[in-house]
């Protein structure tokens, strides 16, 4: 997608000459970049999407092993769209995001239904009407796959554009971001174009990093602006903070006679949609009339101390509340019993996998709890 007129109007004057920002950047790429991750080898449309996907908000440390773990279970696109959801989620869990992950499962049948198994990779609108596909991502798609000329913008790119230039405003403002495009566009070479997507988003990754730049070791410090300002971390600026309300919620740990866990699975949209979580009350009242309701010679124990899991919108303040009990009335089709020895592949909120790692740590303190870690 090539830069709008008003992209162009809005772009800063470029601090180096194209050709010199791509000799630079694939030299120190060619020597200090990442040539041996697993989605590189092979490089399908396929693989490099998913990896894409993964790689939204998640360090690339932490995404391998869920990679690979991935690409074993969903070697193909296909097999991606066959697969029950809760497959899907049992495998992200701990990546956060869950979005990304229903949004990904519902991509891939969708590209079965309408492109044949195959992501259409020769445009890029076909690519960013699939659900969870926008602009940069699709551009690495393409570029990544393909070898084809396309342009990629992710946080790592706007953070090192940003600093070259000096670039005022937080990119999440469509005047700032329409700037880092037009930039973005005039530097993306012709040629080289797989070795040159990687480059950008590695030396973002590993050089002009968040915090703690290598602005000694970097190719283009003769001409940073921001380095030149004495100001390489007032870019770019950050998003406005404001104060995340705090939010309750009590967490219903009901255990049976076989010791297993009662899990309810929540709606497929909103918040943890599609994963496993514990029933949720809003004050005890609302946790006793359903336990009095639905459940035989219930037991509470003690409650033990509330938790705090944040959100990137608001913080949720969690209270377990474990309860014994004979049996459980009226059982619903969105529910089942969760035996901690011999877990289901179940996708799970992360507080919910903790719970449950900590119940099953309590009965057998040697022994470490097999759910993956959290994220």
């Amino acid at each position: 997608m090539a830069a709008s007129t008003t992209e162009l109007m809005d772009m800063p004057t470029p601090r180096i000459e194209p050709a010199e920002f791509q000799r630079r950047l694939l030299s120190w790429f060619d020597q200090f970049g990442r040539h041996d991750l697993p989605w590189q080898s092979p490089r399908t449309a396929y693989r490099v999407w998913v990896s894409e996907i993964m790689l939204q908000q998640t360090q690339v440390a932490t995404v391998i092993d869920y990679f690979e773990r991935f690409m074993a279970r969903f070697p193909t696109l296909r097999a991606l769209a066959e697969a029950p959801q809760d497959d899907v989620l049992h495998l992200w869990t701990g990546l956060g995001y869950y979005a990304r992950a229903r949004n990904l499962h519902r991509a891939a049948q969708q590209v079965v239904a309408d492109h044949n198994a195959e992501l259409p990779v020769e445009r890029l609108d076909a690519l960013m009407a699939l659900p969870g596909i926008g602009r940069s991502t699709a551009g690495a798609i393409i570029a990544q796959s393909t070898g084809k000329r396309a342009v990629i913008l992710d946080g790592n790119v706007k953070r090192s554009l940003a600093r070259l230039h000096a670039v005022n405003g937080w990119p999440g403002k469509p005047a700032v971001e329409r700037k880092l495009w037009a930039l973005a566009e005039i530097y993306t070479p012709a040629t080289r174009v797989v070795d040159y997507t990687q480059a950008m988003m590695d030396f973002g990754a590993t050089l002009c990093k968040r915090t703690q730049p290598a602005c000694s070791q970097c190719p283009f410090r003769d001409v940073c602006l921001a380095l030149a300002e004495d100001n390489v971390q007032g870019y770019p600026q950050p998003k406005p903070k404001k104060a995340l309300p705090t939010r309750q919620t009590l967490m219903l740990m009901l255990e049976d006679t076989k010791g297993r866990i009662w899990l309810e699975q929540r709606p497929p949209s909103g918040l943890w949609g599609g994963l496993w979580s514990l029933p949720q009350f809003e004050s005890q009242r609302a946790l006793d009339d359903w336990l009095a309701t639905h459940v035989e010679g219930p037991q509470p124990h003690a409650k033990p101390p509330a938790f705090v899991h944040t959100f990137s919108h608001f913080r949720l303040e969690i209270t377990p509340q474990p309860v014994e009990c004979k049996a459980l009335n009226g059982v619903r089709e969105n529910g089942l019993w969760y035996d901690l020895t011999d877990p289901p592949a179940l996708g799970l909120a992360a507080p919910v996998k903790k719970l449950l790692a900590q119940a099953k740590q309590q009965r057998d303190p040697f022994e470490l709890a097999c759910l993956p870690g959290d994220a």
